[in-house]
């Protein structure tokens, strides 16, 4: 994992637009003329689009544009001219992540290891579940606990209450640490691309509440997770990471079980990371995923 813990006087661009010549240059030039000291810089083409994708990551530490006018100035000279979508964000900044979870602990675990280590560049200000299995876990952390149960009946008013609740702590971004409840269209809506989810590589071929039983009868030699944006379509948002481990019939259902669930939080946390690193590019349904 990388160390995240050290923000400073850095500005990301991430930018994406038709494929064209000058681009490039266009990026470097606006950085280098205005004395800014380029740290990191990807890009990716699509061809068959014809979209061109770029990270750009700089040093405002003689950087001659003053901070709250850098995008106002790149707007004006150069996005308007290459047709240009783009996002500007500050290393400085800490983001404020929101978690929700269930009744299983090990992905929540890994992410408050994460946090309470100082490895992230990032705030927790309050967790959220459906159950109050894992309130005294979370409050060994000194972080809100939120009970907020959810049935048939009183849905649509507890993801209103939810809105608020995140609303008030200034939540930048959601991870359901398997959370146990589908999320409404009119919440995703609220949060778009801003909502990191987790689920067994099984998926959607063992549905249900055990899936690694029903993957161990069929023998099944390669389990792993997937980790991606939330949306609309159920399990179907853009993919940010995934992994895999093989098994074998020497493996039993308990086996299956910890060992997804080892794979789950480490997919997990690659993704937040990743998120918090501002290294991910969504496109349609596609995510360009930056080194």
């Amino acid at each position: 994992m990388t160390i995240l813990n050290h923000p400073d006087k850095t500005a990301i661009l991430l930018i994406h637009c038709p494929d064209q010549k000058g681009i490039l240059a266009a990026v470097t030039d606006f950085i280098n003329v205005n004395k800014g000291n380029i740290l990191y810089l990807d890009q990716h083409v699509d061809r068959k689009a014809n979209v061109f994708f770029m990270r750009v990551e700089w040093s405002l530490e003689q950087f001659s544009i003053p901070k709250e006018k850098i995008e106002d100035y790149f707007n004006t000279l150069y996005a308007l001219k290459f047709q240009m979508s783009f996002r500007l964000y500050f290393g400085d900044y800490k983001p404020k992540m929101a978690i929700f979870v269930s009744k299983m602990s090990h992905c929540l675990f890994d992410l408050l290891a994460h946090y309470s280590s100082d490895d992230w560049n990032v705030e927790i200000p309050c967790i959220l579940s459906n159950h109050e299995d894992l309130a005294p876990l979370v409050e060994q952390f000194g972080i809100p606990f939120h009970y907020i149960p959810i049935t048939k009946e009183n849905k649509d008013a507890q993801e209103v209450r939810e809105i608020e609740l995140l609303d008030s702590y200034g939540v930048d971004f959601i991870v359901m640490a398997r959370y146990m409840q589908i999320i409404s269209d009119e919440f995703v809506a609220h949060y778009p691309n801003k909502v990191i989810n987790i689920h067994h590589s099984t998926l959607p071929a063992f549905v249900g509440a055990k899936p690694y039983h029903a993957a161990y009868e069929r023998g099944v030699k390669i389990i792993g997770a997937t980790s991606h944006y939330v949306t609309a379509d159920l399990d179907a948002g853009p993919i940010i990471e995934q992994d895999i481990i093989r098994i074998s019939h020497k493996d039993s259902v308990e086996a299956l079980i910890h060992r997804g669930q080892e794979i789950e939080k480490i997919v997990l946390s690659r993704a937040v990371e990743k998120h918090l690193q501002r290294k991910i590019l969504v496109y349609q349904n596609r995510t360009v995923v930056f080194s």
